[in-house]
């Protein structure tokens, strides 16, 4: 079994929900967390699908707050942002974008494939340095409160094996097969490189 924490990132687009929920719960097990958001800014639910409200990713969860409040109290109460930005603020003061990230992981779990791309393009076009292997794996998660737990439950339950796995490279394969078969659900993993 590893002597150290293992090293964990969880990354989705905007790193409100689904990453923060992760983090959330990996932290309360003890991990060695960060989350990020992989998207350019920070988009959340507007009055119309396609008007979201945009911050920038140095925005804190308590000026999001305010200022949602101002726009329309009622609304982000009752869609669940509020509850969101209240529990990150607990947790971080703003969200952060993986690309500005430099410390090294030893497992990245994203929560959708498109973020899955940004994260390992990413980390293909950084220089290497020490050659340090990083595991990324996508656990595909919808955007929405239940999921988000649900798809929490299933990257703690993962992070779990592999810090009780006497060798984390050869154990990966089986856990993510035996995690297939349990929930239903495929992953998308590849080995990067610092």
């Amino acid at each position: 079994m590893p002597s150290s924490p293992l090293r964990v990132a969880v990354v989705c687009m905007s790193n409100m929900n689904r990453s923060m929920e992760a983090f959330s719960i990996l932290m309360k097990k003890g991990f060695s967390v960060k989350s990020f958001g992989a998207g350019s800014c920070v988009r959340l639910p507007g009055r119309a699908s396609n008007l979201p409200v945009v911050y920038d990713f140095s925005t804190t969860y308590e000026q999001m707050c305010k200022d949602l409040l101002h726009k329309d109290g009622e609304r982000y109460r009752s869609n669940g942002v509020l509850h969101i930005l209240g529990r990150n603020e607990r947790i971080n003061p703003h969200p952060e974008r993986f690309q500005e990230c430099r410390d090294p992981f030893d497992v990245i779990f994203t929560c959708q494939e498109s973020i899955y791309d940004r994260v390992v393009a990413d980390l293909c076009a950084r220089e290497q340095e020490t050659c340090q292997p990083v595991h990324v794996i996508n656990v595909d998660i919808h955007d929405t409160l239940e999921d988000a737990t649900l798809g929490s439950l299933i990257i703690c339950e993962l992070c779990q094996g592999l810090q009780q796995a006497d060798d984390m490279e050869s154990s990966l394969a089986e856990l993510l097969l035996a995690a297939e078969g349990k929930t239903g659900r495929s992953f998308l993993h590849t080995v990067c490189f610092y």
